[in-house]
């Protein structure tokens, strides 16, 4: 099977064809031919991922390979794949997950030392960092899913909570997006006099403000229902609109504007 490392090719008289036989990764001890310190290099040629991914393509990997090749080598138990396969197993087969993981976590894996744990987290943050990308023209702001696509990338795999705002002109241009605070898993707190600093400094018009949710749930917490309150009364003084208050997860948001809520 593709991604499944072998033994290598049995010796075989001229008359009959060499036998190949599967190593089964999950159960390394049961294995009654002893390959342990199993290298990529030492694996059947098309089930090396890195020379698999020069002659097929990076589309023609699994995941547990594309991990692999960053992984270089397995463990004394385990291949590259298997060891890779062991690690999503951790972050339950979704890559989503998988980014969430910190050194930390993946050294707590038999067989991930340092190398191996900050080659993945290093990766992982690359995947991030390129979501932070956004072109340099002006963006018009005009609906709650314009503004939720244009910060997302900043909460994205976020472990804990944390608190930005974006500041518009008079006529809905982003002029820059701003991070006020960073809390815990459960909350984080947003301080008005850093808000509408970052605000009159920019001459912004309008903010719409964003934290989001590590658990995923999008409800608003009354905490949150009180703070946006706060925020308007404090825009208001200002002469400032605030047009929105986002809460968001990797995927979705819930928009106060959206629900009349503001």
């Amino acid at each position: 099977a593709a991604g499944r490392p072998c033994l290598p090719e049995a010796r075989t008289n001229q008359n009959r064809p060499a036998a190949k036989y599967t190593m089964t990764p999950h159960h390394p001890t049961e294995n009654p031919y002893g390959l342990r310190h199993a290298s990529i290099k030492q694996w059947a040629e098309d089930d090396q991922p890195r020379e698999k991914l020069m002659l097929k393509g990076k589309s023609a990997l699994s995941e547990a390979e594309l991990l692999a090749i960053l992984l270089r080598s397995g463990s004394r138990k385990e291949s590259a794949v298997g060891l890779a396969r062991t690690i999503f197993k951790l972050a339950s087969n979704d890559l989503n997950q998988l980014a969430k993981l910190n050194a930390s976590d993946l050294l707590k894996i038999p067989g991930v030392g340092d190398a191996k744990a900050t080659a993945i987290v290093a990766a992982m943050e690359l995947c991030r960092r390129r979501r932070e990308i956004t072109s340099v023209k002006k963006i018009n702001i005009k609906t709650s899913q314009q503004a939720f696509e244009y910060v997302k990338d900043v909460f994205y795999d976020l472990p804990h909570e944390e608190f930005w705002i974006i500041i518009l002109s008079r006529s809905n241009d982003i002029i820059c997006r701003k991070k006020i605070s960073q809390g815990g898993v459960s909350g984080t707190v947003a301080d008005n006099k850093i808000i509408f600093k970052y605000t009159l400094e920019e001459l912004g018009s309008s903010i719409i403000v964003l934290h989001n949710h590590p658990s995923g749930n999008l409800t608003p917490s009354k905490a949150d229902e009180l703070l946006t309150k706060k925020i308007k009364e404090a825009a208001n003084n200002l002469d400032i609109s605030l047009l929105d208050h986002l809460i968001v997860n990797n995927e979705r948001y819930f928009s106060f504007a959206d629900e009349g809520m503001l």
